[in-house]
């Protein structure tokens, strides 16, 4: 699992890494979340992202539900991936929606938010459990220029709300590095999204978790 700010470059690792895993003649499955092409859930946080459906874009706990249940409506088939492949990459899973809800409230790891989350998705949701969960970190300020440069050269890329506010996330970021310290649900690896990755070392961390 690849958690990260918004433009910290979790497509690009997770591209890098499921190369050097084929390499190796491992079986790769992936699946990006929120799936805004599978789940009507998803498809109303795109469009409240961006001003749609009235206040629903204001309501912390409001978007929150609607990613959960985009990840319970992926949980059969996610436990059919583990089954059938040997590793299964995702970019976002129930850590952002506890770093970002968490950051939009101003609270940190320890609050209130967090505990709401790991109530509803990991314990009432019962979803899959990640073996490891990668935090690629980056300054806020490099994040943000990736991202305003994705929304240049791709047509289809269009920054939200959430990727826009700058101070959320710098908090957001502060929460995602409080998770990693604390090994929130499962263990965590910081990985440096700036300079060059070593996939292979990484590789072999993935398959050793």
């Amino acid at each position: 699992m690849i958690e990260g700010l918004d433009g910290a470059g979790k497509r690009t690792l997770a591209d890098g890494l499921t190369a050097e895993l084929s390499r190796r003649g491992r079986s790769v499955a992936r699946v990006a979340f929120p799936r805004y092409d599978a789940d009507v859930h998803a498809e109303l946080v795109a469009e409240a992202l961006r001003g749609g459906h009235g206040d629903l874009g204001d309501s912390v706990h409001g978007m929150a539900v609607l990613y959960a249940l985009d990840r319970r409506g992926a949980a059969d088939a996610l436990r059919v991936d583990l089954e059938t492949h040997d590793v299964v990459l995702l970019d976002r899973y129930v850590a952002s929606n506890a770093a970002y809800g968490a950051a939009r409230l101003h609270q940190d790891a320890q609050g209130d938010f967090v505990a709401w989350t790991e109530e509803l998705e990991i314990k009432r949701f019962a979803l899959p459990r990640p073996d490891l969960q990668l935090l690629l970190q980056v300054p806020t300020e490099v994040a943000a220029g990736r991202a305003a440069h994705r929304e240049r050269t791709e047509a289809e890329r269009q920054r939200d709300n959430f990727e826009s506010d700058a101070s959320l996330q710098e908090r957001c970021g502060e929460v995602y590095a409080q998770l990693a310290e604390r090994n929130w649900w499962s263990p965590w690896r910081v990985v440096s999204g700036v300079g060059q990755v070593d996939f292979a070392e990484l590789a072999d961390v993935v398959m050793a978790a």
